[in-house]
């Protein structure tokens, strides 16, 4: 079983604000369906509420909620009660953990690679992506130097971290 991370991040590494995400790059969109396709994605109960709900469950993926409200349950969804529960659940699927910061805190030592986008803006937020610390190694970037140009206008560039 493979797993990896996948977020989106401006400078500073903030992710969300008041539960949604403070810009709009639909190529990150594209890029994160593309990747996650297929596989299991996991995620805390948060970052389940904070999907459109016209996007809940994500398709074409195993969708796996961490929370520790027992009772807890929505359609398309399954219910996992750890990290370990949720990784349990995805049996041979490549898993893409997708937030909140709580889970990545917990996936983080797990993790094989991490995919981020970086979105060269700034950003106020209250949530914010794990330190990249040097366990890790730029394996691509795309591009290789400078930044693409979202249709909205922003600024972005995708990188693929390996583990050391």
């Amino acid at each position: 079983m493979t797993i990896s991370l996948i977020w989106a991040q401006s400078r500073g590494g903030v992710i969300g604000a008041d539960g949604v995400i403070p810009w709009h790059v639909s190529e990150d969109a594209k890029h994160f369906r593309a990747l996650t396709a297929g596989g299991a994605v996991v995620m805390g109960r948060k970052t389940w509420d904070s999907l459109p709900p016209r996007f809940r469950p994500l398709p074409g993926r195993r969708n796996i909620v961490v929370t520790r409200d027992a009772v807890w349950c929505a359609d398309g969804a399954i219910r996992a009660v750890s990290l370990d529960d949720a990784l349990a659940l995805a049996d041979d699927l490549p898993v893409w953990v997708i937030g909140g910061a709580q889970i990545y805190a917990l996936a983080m030592p797990l993790a094989d690679t991490l995919e981020v986008t970086e979105i060269e803006t700034a950003a106020e937020g209250d949530a914010f992506a794990p330190a990249i610390d040097d366990a890790w190694a730029v394996a691509t970037r795309e591009p290789e130097t400078g930044w693409l140009t979202a249709g909205s206008g922003e600024r972005y560039r995708f990188i693929h971290y390996r583990r050391r």
